[in-house]
């Protein structure tokens, strides 16, 4: 790692230690400066992932991380965007385009996976198990889908079961 790429990354920790949840939108600017070497880039999605985040700003993170996507960068960085939007599947257009990536068979293997565990970690929802079941087609994620599916299934399964033995506990008490 070149001197400037050192002292960038040093500056940023910096300003992390010293203003806390108050670096955001600076970071999202550095994140979304094509010019920024990728180790930045990469140091700024990690940290992203890895803290709590001020609610307002959820959208907009979602939204700079999609960005980091949309152009071809390096394909760790693509990753490492692909696991931040786990983050952020609760975020309107999050799932599809996590979808659009764990199905496109252009994108690398490691960067189709970490989109498809992404999903996985949204839960159950209606986009999501819609996704999976496509991706359960996949010849490379496609087992990996379908046995998110199952299991999914059968945890919804087993709450139901749990909620009517409770309703039959209920029931029993009167």
């Amino acid at each position: 790692m070149d001197e400037s790429v050192r002292s960038r990354l040093d500056a940023l920790l910096d300003l992390e230690k010293l203003h806390g949840g108050r670096s955001v939108p600076y970071l999202l600017r550095v994140l979304a400066d094509r010019r920024e070497p990728t180790p930045v880039h990469l140091h700024i999605l990690r940290r992203l992932r890895n803290r709590p985040f001020i609610p307002g700003y959820r959208p907009t993170l979602a939204e700079a991380i999609l960005e980091v996507l949309s152009y071809r960068s390096s394909p760790e960085l693509r990753l490492q965007a692909a696991l931040s939007l786990g983050e952020f599947t609760d975020i309107e257009g999050v799932p599809s385009r996590l979808g659009s990536l764990a199905l496109d068979p252009e994108e690398s293997i490691d960067v189709r996976y970490s989109a498809f565990t992404s999903l996985q970690r949204a839960g159950p929802t209606a986009e999501c198990v819609a996704l999976l079941r496509r991706l359960a087609q996949d010849e490379s994620l496609g087992a990996a889908a379908r046995s998110v599916l199952y299991l999914w299934r059968r945890s919804n399964e087993q709450a139901d079961s749990d909620a009517g033995n409770l309703q039959g506990e209920l029931t029993d008490d009167e």
